[in-house]
């Protein structure tokens, strides 16, 4: 084999590694407590992914998302990602961000292990996430809502998850 032909097959490889995947439901993830979580579990639900934060201007979003997955759970799954990607609001681990968020606002949905949501380490579902919207979190608590149609919509950090742009989406 010639040291061409050996390039170009490192080349195909390593394209092929990077590769976006063509649905979000392609994708998974590992909960606080360690348990690997398939995306694709949920392609018959819509999807509202927020990237979290337990020091955060923001935090009290945690009681209106844990609303949400009660009074709209057969509408919508909701996903939390804390990352500490902004001003080091998320210092804790991932034993810390789950007794935080059980203590203090009950929360029942599906919590990731901390992630990254921007930069060189951004986790590869935030990565489909950015490249479908062309947004990348700007903040904590910024959210995708993932409609079961394959739309994806980008809310900012001001947008309550119960707002009525995003309530009125689910169907």
């Amino acid at each position: 084999m010639g040291i061409v032909s050996f390039l170009a097959g490192k080349l195909s490889r390593a394209k092929s590694i990077g590769k976006p995947k063509n649905s979000i439901f392609e994708y998974s993830f590992t909960t606080l407590s360690g348990k690997e979580v398939k995306l694709s579990d949920f392609k018959d639900d819509n999807l509202l992914i927020v990237n979290t934060a337990s020091k955060c201007g923001f935090t009290y979003q945690y009681e209106e998302l844990q609303r949400l997955h009660e009074q709209y759970g057969n509408k919508v799954k909701v996903l939390g990602f804390p990352a500490n990607n902004f001003l080091w609001q998320e210092p804790g681990n991932n034993n810390d961000i789950a007794e935080f968020c059980q203590v203090n606002y009950g929360v029942s949905f599906p919590m990731a292990q901390k992630v990254s949501v921007k930069g060189k380490a951004k986790h590869p579902i935030f990565q489909w996430l950015t490249g479908m919207t062309g947004k990348e979190p700007s903040w904590n608590f910024c959210k995708y809502l993932v409609k079961k149609n394959g739309e994806v919509i980008f809310y900012p950090s001001k947008v309550s998850p119960l707002d009525a742009s995003i309530v009125s989406k689910l169907d």
